[in-house]
Order: C-alpha cells, then sequence, then structure tokens
C-alpha cells in the first residue's frame, strides 16, 4: 500500500478493483449548508449582473487566479440548493374516510371519500420483508411470489405494517401502502380494517413519540401572543444594566480640559419586585408561572443546585447531525448502544415563528433514555424565549437543552449564531444566564469549537468562564477551528489543555464537577478509548463516525472492533426504513420521505471498509478506499459511491420509486438521476 497517496484506506489487494480510482473527497459536502438557497451576497458577491455595481474592476493576473480558485472552491464537492417534493397518490383519499371516519366537509371535502375508486388506482402494497428474509446473495430481499388471484389487487395480506406489528393499529388506515397488513376482506368484497386490542394497550406506551408542539401553541408564537414572563423580565434588566453602566461612564468621565478625576460608584441594580404584578396573565399552563415571580437580577448567578444533574460518565453520546441526524437515526443508534441523544440543530429565530418544521425537531422517541434539544441564535432575545417555550411546554420531554456554539457553515456563522459565539464572550454570558433562568430545572450545555481562526485557539479561556460564572451544566469540545472544518485532524493535545483548564478552575473554587465531552475523528473502539484516556475527557461526542457506522456504540460499549457482516448491515438498514415508516407515515408521502432519508444514510455508510478487508486496524475515519469488492455480492452493494445502488437498495423495504421521485445527493459525483451520475 506503500505507492497509495496519504489518506488511502489499506484495503487488501485481493480485493482492490482499481488502484487508481479514488473517490473524491466529499467532506466539503459535510459542512455545506444543503437545504437553503444559496445567496450571492452571502458567497460574497456584492457586485455583479445581481448585484447594486456594473462596474468593471481591472484585475491583475494573480487575481484573476485567486478568483477562478475561489469560484471553483466553492463549485467543488456539493450540490447546492438541493429541493424536496413529496410524492403523492394520484387520487387522494379523505384521510378521515381512510380511517373509518366520517368527514364534516362532506361533498365538499377536496379529497375523494371513494374507496373503492381509490383502492382501484391505488398502487400495490409494498411487501415489507422480515429479517429471515433477508441474504447476502441476489435479491438480497426475497419477496414471495403473487398468486395469479391476487395480483389484480392492490391490496397484498401477505405483507406486514411495521407500525401496526408495534401498536396493534395503523394511523394510515387504507392510505397505508402495507395495507394487507392490517385489513382484511369480507364476505361482501369490501376491504375492512382490523385492530389488535392487546398490542393497542402494551404497543403505544412503549412506541410513540413525544414532545409535539400544539396547533395552540404554533399559532400563539406566529401571533405574538406567546407570554414570556422570564424572557421580558431578564432582557429588561439587562436593558436596565447597560443603561446604568452608559450613564456610570458618563458621569465618571472629567470635563473637557479639566484635571480633577470624578470615580462614582455604580449603584447595584435591585431585583425587579414588580415582575410577577406587570405580567398579564398566561392563556398557556405554564410550569414556570412560580418562578417567573422570583426572577433574580442577571447579576446574581442562576441557584446551579435546583438544577438537574447531568450525569454522563461511562455513558455514549450521538451528537446533533443535521438533515441526517433525525429521529429515525437516532432511534437506530439507541438500539446499538447510544445512551445520550440531542436533536438536530434548530433556529432560535424559526422556533419563534411557530414554524412546524422547526418544532418537529424536539421530537423525541420513547427509547432515548437521555435527550437534548439544540438551539443556535445570535443573541439573548432569541435563544432566551426559545428556551423559556421548551421549559414550559416539554420540560418532562427534555433532558436538557445545548447552546450551538460551533457550528462552522457561513449561513449559520455571518449571523453572529454558532462558532460566532466564540469570538463574543460578553454576548455569550449574556445569553447562558438567561438561558438557565428560563429552562428552570432543566441543565443547559454548551457545544464549542477550539476557536474561529486556525492557529487561534481560544476555549481554554472560554471554557473555565462557561463553567464557573455562567454554570453550564455540561460542554463538548470539537477539537478543530472553524476555519478548518474537517480539513485537518482534531487536536486532541488542545482538548485535553482546556479540560485541565477547567478542572483546576473547579478545584480552586470549589465548584461542582461537570461533565466535559471531546469530539473529533472517532471512528473505532481504539480511537474512543485512547482519546479519554489521553484527554481526560468524560466521553466523545459521536457524529460523523456513527453516520458511516451506526454500531460504533456497540464497539465502544464492548471494547472491541467489530467486523460486522453484510447480512447484518443489511439488516441495520431494514431497521431504519421501518423506524422511517413508523416516524414518517405509511402512505405513499410518507414511505418516499422515508426513502429519502434512508438514501440520505447511505450515502455516509457506503463509505465504510470492512475490517476484514483491511490489511491494518482499526479503520480511520478520514481514509478512502480505491474501488473494491467485498467478501460477498451484497458487500459490494453496500460499498457502491453510486445513488442508483442506494436507491435500489432502499426498494428492497420501500418498494419501487416512483418516475416523479428523485434524489438529490450532497456529492455530485454520486448525483442519482442527472448526467453526471449516468457515467
Amino acid at each position: 500500500m506503500s505507492s497509495y497517496p496519504v489518506g488511502t484506506a489499506p484495503v487488501k489487494a485481493e480485493f482492490i478493483l482499481a488502484p487508481s480510482s479514488l473517490p473524491v473527497d466529499d467532506d466539503a459536502a459535510e459542512g455545506g449548508s444543503s437545504n437553503t438557497r444559496r445567496q450571492r451576497d452571502d458567497e460574497g458577491a456584492g457586485d455583479g449582473e445581481d448585484g447594486p455595481a456594473h462596474k468593471k474592476v481591472k484585475l491583475t493576473g494573480a487575481q484573476k487566479k485567486k478568483l477562478a480558485r475561489e469560484e471553483k472552491k466553492k463549485q467543488r464537492g456539493s450540490n447546492k440548493g438541493r429541493r424536496w417534493t413529496k410524492v403523492r397518490d394520484e387520487l387522494e383519499l379523505c384521510w378521515k374516510f381512510a380511517n373509518n371516519n366520517s368527514c364534516e366537509f362532506g361533498s365538499e371535502c377536496r379529497f375523494t371519500h371513494d374507496i373503492p375508486a381509490y383502492l382501484a388506482q391505488k398502487p400495490r402494497d409494498i411487501y415489507f420483508p422480515s429479517p429471515s428474509d433477508l441474504t447476502d446473495s441476489p435479491p438480497f430481499a426475497k419477496i414471495p411470489e403473487t398468486g395469479s388471484e391476487e395480483s389484480d389487487s392492490s391490496v397484498d395480506f401477505r405483507t406486514r405494517c411495521p407500525v401496526f406489528d408495534d401498536v396493534g393499529i395503523c394511523r394510515l388506515g387504507v392510505k397505508c401502502r402495507f395495507l394487507g397488513g392490517h385489513a382484511r376482506k369480507a364476505d361482501d368484497g369490501t376491504i375492512q380494517l382490523v385492530e389488535d386490542e392487546t398490542k393497542k394497550v402494551d404497543g403505544i406506551n412503549a412506541t410513540t413519540e413525544v414532545n409535539f408542539a400544539t396547533p395552540n401553541i404554533l399559532k400563539l408564537l406566529r401571533t405574538k401572543k406567546y407570554p414570556f414572563p422570564v424572557t421580558d423580565a431578564y432582557l429588561k434588566e439587562v436593558k436596565d444594566a447597560a443603561e446604568e453602566q452608559e450613564r456610570t461612564k458618563e458621569v465618571a468621565e472629567p470635563p473637557a480640559g479639566g484635571d480633577a478625576e470624578v470615580v462614582v460608584q455604580a449603584p447595584e441594580p435591585e431585583p425587579d419586585s414588580t415582575m410577577a404584578e406587570a405580567s398579564e396573565p398566561s392563556p398557556v399552563k405554564s410550569s414556570l408561572d412560580e418562578a417567573a415571580a422570583q426572577v433574580d437580577t442577571p447579576d446574581v448567578p442562576p441557584r446551579f443546585a435546583e438544577k438537574r444533574r447531568l450525569t454522563w460518565s461511562d455513558k455514549t453520546y450521538l451528537g446533533p447531525l443535521t438533515t441526517v441526524g433525525n429521529l429515525p437515526f437516532r432511534r437506530l443508534c439507541v438500539d446499538y448502544g447510544a445512551d445520550i441523544t440531542c436533536g438536530e440543530m434548530g433556529l432560535a429565530s424559526s422556533f419563534l415563528s411557530g414554524s412546524k418544521e422547526e418544532w418537529s425537531l424536539v421530537r423525541r422517541h420513547r427509547s432515548e433514555k437521555m435527550f437534548g434539544v439544540q438551539l443556535a441564535g445570535s443573541k439573548p432575545a432569541l435563544l432566551v424565549p426559545t428556551a423559556e417555550v421548551i421549559a414550559r411546554e416539554f420540560s418532562s420531554g427534555v433532558d436538557f437543552v445545548d447552546l450551538n456554539c460551533g457550528c462552522p457553515i457561513d449561513l449559520v456563522f455571518r449571523t453572529g449564531s454558532g462558532s460566532a459565539l466564540l469570538d463574543a464572550p460578553g454576548k455569550l454570558g449574556k445569553i447562558l444566564i438567561g438561558m438557565n433562568r428560563a429552562l428552570g430545572d432543566i441543565p443547559l450545555t454548551v457545544k464549542l469549537r477550539t476557536g474561529v481562526k486556525e492557529g487561534r485557539n481560544t476555549s481554554h479561556k472560554l471554557m473555565p468562564r462557561i463553567s464557573a460564572e455562567w454554570n453550564v451544566a455540561a460542554m463538548t469540545l470539537h477539537g478543530r477551528t472553524r476555519q478548518q472544518r474537517y480539513t485537518k485532524l482534531a487536536d486532541w493535545n488542545y482538548i485535553k489543555e482546556c479540560v485541565d483548564a477547567v478542572r483546576a478552575r473547579e478545584a480552586d473554587e470549589d465548584l461542582p464537577r461537570i461533565p466535559i465531552f471531546g469530539g473529533g475523528d472517532c471512528f473505532s473502539s481504539q480511537d474512543y478509548w485512547s482519546a479519554v484516556d489521553q484527554s481526560g475527557v468524560d466521553g466523545v461526542m459521536i457524529a460523523r463516525g456513527a453516520l458511516i457506522k451506526p454500531w460504533i456504540f456497540t464497539e465502544i460499549k464492548e471494547h472491541r472492533e467489530w467486523d460486522i457482516s453484510s447480512r447484518e448491515r443489511l439488516d441495520l438498514i431494514r431497521k431504519y426504513a421501518e423506524y422511517g415508516l413508523d416516524h414518517f407515515g405509511t402512505d405513499t408521502a410518507g414511505v418516499n420521505t422515508a426513502r429519502r432519508y434512508l438514501c440520505e444514510a447511505l450515502s455516509f455508510q457506503y463509505r465504510y471498509v470492512p475490517l476484514g478487508l483491511l490489511e491494518q486496524l482499526p479503520g480511520r475515519i478520514n481514509d478512502r478506499a480505491p474501488l473494491f469488492r467485498g467478501r460477498d455480492e451484497l458487500e459490494t452493494l453496500l460499498a457502491s459511491g453510486d445513488s442508483r445502488d442506494w436507491v435500489k437498495i432502499s426498494e428492497m423495504f420501500l418498494g419501487p420509486a416512483p418516475e416523479s421521485w428523485s434524489f438529490t445527493p450532497k456529492h455530485k459525483s454520486n448525483a442519482y438521476g442527472s448526467e453526471e451520475g449516468q457515467g
């Protein structure tokens, strides 16, 4: 393997198909902003045909080359501005009629009430394979042949509905694409829905999701009528303190030309005892009403002892992952040993505007033992009220709230959010104090990077303040700066320096010890435990490593490297498809949404190089393999970087992809359904 460039996975020679064929490194795509439209001025283009000026600026040869390199860099790696559309039935059935209920709109309903007509045009039921149907040879997922007497019907009574199997009822009724799993044919030939009363009692308590934002909550937020007593009092105190500081500064300044020095002692701010009387009665039941009436001044630290304590020793942590870290994926990782999970990063501004999509990020599956919500925002006026809503509405369903101080993406950084807060400690302190107050007994955690600019690490100074002065319950430090993204290995020596700085201040001031997790490049049990021993962290937050191999949590807990078989990996994919159907729905729209996220997951999992194919163990996260064959046909298929093969895998569990359905992967070289992907 010495002839291969640095960063090439050491695949055994007998498995290599094309030594000269190395895949394009798509780490840049991971750091890109995939689902948002790229604005010209966001990319730094202020002038031009879409800008305010049309001046022709004469550039030197060196400047032209630099611009060309920058433009090439922008276009490399990722597909920008990806868009997704829902695939629906050609004839849409009223969801109430689909569940044998009456519709209050009657003949004016915009959906059909004609169930026979709907079933006549509905695509045939999808057969969902069981674990025993999976093999490591084609067709990999066995589907029994259809009898001639059943081939004309859209209902396949041989299939099973994953949702019905769990809870004894399917909420999609006749619209379900696995209808045969919870229906029977009556004597008159009509289709009748069935329910399993035993599973309805046992299953709902065990498998349903929690933390639903009600329509009333969203309406109050959209109309700006949601009450924020804690936030209002805190922001008033911050404003008053700033004004008092400004007045004191003006008085302390000597008159022009004068020699006398005037020193004025700033008065201590008094608690706002009138806050409770000034607040209007809340139309929403609040668990914080009593706490809101006893708000401390911003100069008084929150009562940290009253917070729930986070005991994270010997626990594995799946970090928040945008797009791919959704509820089905977190549920999958829990199956393989993840103890702590955190939802995808949500924007405080979107939460406060009542975005249904943003509030779906706080949803939690009951199997998630320790669950947190991650917020991003740029100022107290956004983050504190968001924290107040979460504490009031979801106190029992959220174990901690995490503030993102590490996101490197331009669209986040340029608003002053994410890693931009690392360079604004004054503002960060106000945010943390206010969020801690608004969250009541819910712990507040922070995720950071080592700094903003390469070579200018700052977290060793910031983290002791976050712990001691602003009473954060736990911290996670990613071992790279914002500027580095994924271009260099994580600096675990610096992570140790930061841990030591926090522990030293805790000892000096006799403060309670808080959990500190590190992050960066962890891809195996050996990586994990070496990082813990080297840096003194309580654990390692797993992110990209879990995307490529979700079973990494099993490896960590069992202190071993798992040479997982292709058959076991296919069963993992089957589980993910099942959890996707449970979350997104089993109708046509839900099936193809689940397909989209399954393909997103496969766009990372194909990078895994089986341990049995490597000359050196363990594998490394940043290594890229030359084109290779697996030990069986299924292992070869799972290693394909062609998104057409990812769609083929999805069809084993979710049926044929409709012609109108498309999938745009983050990386252009994997494009599905485009000229780029047809080579």
